[in-house]
């Protein structure tokens, strides 16, 4: 084995460094990205065999092939350049054949055929950063391979304990196999990896799934990449022994956080699941990797390159492994198989959803919705028995009919919705989105409340670990009146989802109903301060204010909110509390010449707050007349307290199914 080492230049690693028992491959087109590479593992201690300053005839020289040979880790830096490299391929196969291979992406490519099932490490935005994420993942694989702990350099980050979550103690070794393929990724010598796969409780583990980012080089084809990561939450969703964070918190997590473990601290969780897509044509290739969150060391990692009929069977397999490798079993077998419950084995049904729920959760305006609404029917008609299609048309069907629809439209929009979940209920008993949707369609579009309490029940059974399903749950509960039930479900929201800003606002909403606005002004700062321009919670804010006796915060905030919809009814009552009957009377006629019919529920409010009863029922009444989507608020509404005890009042509770 060559104890030589490259003669120092301007910039360059040089001078005496111990026996080489790294070996880089590279093309010469990358030799600066080379240099990045080669200062962070000589600063490691380790011996680093590179050629970049040797002829390219002479790349096969003694030298070279006794380095190559001798190697323990053969580091291969992979781009756009050296995927077209024979002497990167010939120098890769080696590390391969033998075990010893540890690929990196200089520039987010992807590896050339025949090395794609190997994870690669994407150093792209990390060069010139031997602190990094990245650079501590390329120490650790190199460690692996000598059979020893990694470096300590760089000297790894001091971080207090989050009371948020539980510890696991760390093993110390680096990742296991790879499921599916069979193929070893990296290597472990801690025997007591194995068993890490429970906490010292026995209890359920925390996991957040990272946004998988699109390699495609198609901003366009960013709907894939989200998608698959959602659907793959979902399905870790279903297993009990899992608590998984929510969509809205992961993808913000993930922002601006190079350190796994800063990651795993704000989200107060134990694992990381993460990866990146790449979908050409009819192929898809799937990068994944599970990472402990308290170590950063990689617990599994493992590559997909396959047709993209095959996208169903490849998210199985990643939500069994990351399972298996928490000895987590998962429930069922409907977990294990190709199709997930509420899914479709139709990949242009599967792509026509996805379209869809980008342009659905987008919320952009009315031409999105009805997009939206376009492509779930279009993923129906390519597969009638795609239950989470169903429930999705159902979820578009209700908003557009609230926000966007006249009456008749209106009427029609909700009873579609309502047959679209139920079909969905009907093709996936097990489905908690199916049941979600159901509840959502009857209590926001058909305005049955009783009709809504087994479907939302369903869905908190069968999904108690999704903050979505929960947050809407509570919500739910809460409107019927139950606060003790909706503050401990939304706790265990907000605690899966502690960076989503609506899970904190439906906090403060359930409080405000409950008579705590105390509570509820914490849980409205805490909204705002996570999303400052998150709709309506300013308005939010100054109702539960309002009725704390704060009539100048009150005022600040109703004079933040954007929606003139939330903003005037709570200028009107404040002028009417302050004694200025002509602005109060000024705000609900702004009000009633914006909105017309489609706002009885909020005349009803300021008619309740100012004391005049009579108009407030026949707001009310109006509101019901019209099914005003608002009408679902009215029993846990403290704005209308001023009714409770009225004949009118307590007929229209019963009409609309609270009582």
């Amino acid at each position: 084995m060559s104890t030589r080492t490259p003669p120092a230049v301007d910039g360059e690693p040089g001078g005496p460094t111990p026996t080489h028992t790294v070996f880089l491959s590279y093309s010469r087109a990358d030799r600066k990205g080379a240099l990045a590479i080669v200062r962070v593992l000589e600063s490691a201690g380790y011996g680093v065999w590179w050629d970049g300053l040797l002829e390219g005839g002479e790349r096969f020289s003694r030298t070279t092939e006794a380095a190559l040979a001798g190697a323990r880790a053969v580091v291969v830096l992979w781009s756009k350049t050296s995927a077209g490299s024979h002497w990167v391929h010939d120098e890769a196969t080696r590390g391969r054949e033998s075990g010893r291979l540890v690929p990196l992406s200089l520039d987010g490519s992807l590896p050339p055929l025949g090395f794609g099932q190997f994870q690669s490490i994407d150093v792209s935005h990390a060069l010139g950063k031997p602190a990094s994420e990245p650079m501590r993942k390329l120490l650790r694989a190199v460690a692996a391979l000598h059979e020893g702990p990694a470096p300590a350099w760089p000297a790894p980050r001091v971080e207090l304990a989050s009371p948020t979550r539980r510890r696991i103690v760390a093993a110390a070794g680096l990742a296991v196999v790879a499921a599916g393929s069979g193929l070893l990724l990296w290597r472990s010598r801690d025997a007591g990896t194995a068993a890490r796969g429970t906490d010292a409780a026995g209890g359920t583990r925390r996991i957040a799934v990272l946004p998988f980012k699109n390699l495609s080089g198609d901003p366009e084809q960013r709907y894939f990449s989200d998608g698959l990561t959602s659907e793959i939450r979902t399905q870790l969703s279903r297993n009990a022994q899992l608590q998984i964070a929510g969509q809205t918190s992961s993808e913000k997590a993930r922002d601006g956080q190079d350190d796994v473990r800063d990651v795993a601290r704000a989200l107060g969780v134990d694992f990381l699941l993460g990866g990146n897509v790449q979908k050409a044509g009819g192929r898809v290739k799937v990068d994944a990797e599970l990472t402990d969150g308290a170590t950063g060391v990689s617990r599994w990692a493992n590559s997909w390159e396959r047709p993209l009929s095959d996208i169903f069977a490849v998210q199985a397999e990643i939500g069994a492994a990351v399972a298996s490798a928490l000895s987590a079993a998962i429930d069922g077998k409907a977990a294990d198989a190709d199709v997930q419950v509420g899914g479709t084995g139709n990949v242009e049904a599967f792509d026509a959803f996805l379209h869809g729920r980008a342009l659905y959760e987008a919320g952009i305006d009315e031409d999105s919705d009805r997009r939206a609404l376009a492509w779930f029917d279009r993923a129906i008609v390519l597969d009638p028995r795609y239950a989470g299609a169903h429930a999705a048309r159902a979820r578009a069907l209700v908003v557009i009919g609230n926000l966007y629809a006249g009456h008749d439209e209106r009427v029609r929009a909700y009873d579609d919705a309502a047959t679209a979940a139920r079909t969905a209920t009907t093709l996936a008993p097990t489905f908690a989105e199916g049941f979600s949707a159901l509840g959502f369609a009857l209590a926001s579009g058909k305005l049955d409340m009783r009709g809504a309490r087994v479907p939302f029940d369903r869905s908190h059974a069968l999904a108690p670990g999704d903050a979505d399903v929960l947050n809407r749950y509570a919500t739910f509960r809460s409107n019927l009146r139950d606060h003790d039930l909706a503050t401990g479900v939304i706790l265990r929201a907000a605690a899966l989802d502690p960076l989503n800003a609506r899970t904190f606002r439906s906090q403060g909403d359930i409080r405000h109903n409950a008579g705590d606005h105390a509570a509820a002004i914490v849980a409205y700062r805490k909204a705002i301060e996570l999303n400052p321009t998150l709709a309506g919670v300013n308005a939010s804010m100054g109702f539960a204010q309002l009725l704390a006796g704060a009539n100048d915060e009150a005022r600040a905030s109703f004079q933040k909110e954007r929606s003139a919809v939330r903003r005037l009814p709570g200028l009107a009552i404040l002028a009417h509390r302050a004694g200025d009957k002509a602005a109060a009377a000024k705000a609900l006629a702004d009000l009633m010449a914006e909105y017309g019919d489609k706002s009885h529920y909020q005349y009803a409010q300021v008619h309740a707050q100012w004391g005049d009863i009579d108009k407030a029922l026949a707001s009310l009444q109006a509101a019901w007349d019209l099914r005003d989507g608002g009408m679902m608020l009215m029993y846990a509404d403290p704005l209308l307290a001023p009714l409770h005890r009225t004949d009118g009042y307590l007929a229209l509770a019963k009409a609309v199914g609270f009582i």
